[in-house]
């Protein structure tokens, strides 16, 4: 169980700090590629690619050994489901992600010389978007749940998100931390307040078929027998 030889305040403070951050990127990078790209949607996404996927991989292997550096409401429940995680860590993780979150956002928007919260007024909404996200999370959570190596997952978790940004209709938000939070800026990784319900829902249900599949595929007979979680 990583983090487990830590104290619960140093693995709180450590998802917190690794949310903030990561919510702060991904909102102030979306500001930062809006305004340089002059309309140019493409080079915007590919700069708010760039910036996610290097500081998740980064805030990944730096609070890894401390939290698991979930950052994730939806990865902290399904760890939690796969036994490593207690059932108060599954209350309070998300807790002090989606804190985080809001206080990355709020930073982001004020560095930009915004607003510290406006309401987003982009549209994400919609059966595609909900079959986007639900692809999004599914395959997030297969790599939590599938590397084999403790490093692997730095890398593993960036590179899905990194090309989820691509493949999918709503650009992967895969949180719903980062949702609630990309829900108080009204800039090039917004949300509207409406589409946050939808989108968190389909997040637990690709979240949730993700833990059975890996179950049928990920996992070995002997520790299925054992009644163990871990991969292969």
């Amino acid at each position: 169980m990583a983090g487990a030889a830590v104290s619960l305040p140093r693995r709180l403070s450590a998802e917190s700090l690794g949310a903030m951050l990561l919510a702060a990127t991904v909102v102030g990078s979306g500001i930062m590629a809006e305004r340089l790209a002059d309309g140019n949607q493409a080079v915007a996404l590919l700069a708010n690619t760039v910036a996610t996927v290097a500081v998740l991989a980064t805030l990944i292997a730096l609070f890894g050994p401390l939290s698991g550096a979930h950052f994730n409401p939806a990865v902290s429940c399904v760890e939690a489901l796969r036994g490593r995680l207690t059932r108060r860590d599954a209350v309070t993780y998300p807790l002090v992600q989606i804190a985080g979150c809001w206080a990355g956002a709020v930073f982001a928007n004020l560095m930009f010389d915004l607003p510290a919260w406006q309401a987003s007024t982009h549209v994400r909404a919609g059966s595609a978007q909900i079959l986007a996200e639900c692809v999004a999370t599914f395959g997030l959570l297969l790599v939590v749940i599938g590397h084999r190596r403790p490093h692997g997952a730095s890398w593993m978790v960036a590179a899905w998100i990194g090309a989820a940004y691509w493949f999918t209709a709503s650009t992967s938000f895969a949180s719903p931390a980062i949702t609630i939070a990309r829900s108080l800026t009204d800039t090039f990784a917004g949300i509207r307040p409406v589409d946050v319900p939808g989108c968190i829902a389909a997040r637990g249900v690709g979240a949730l078929v993700a833990f059975g599949i890996a179950r049928l595929v990920l996992w070995s007979d002997r520790s299925a027998r054992r009644g163990t979680t871990e991969p292969r």
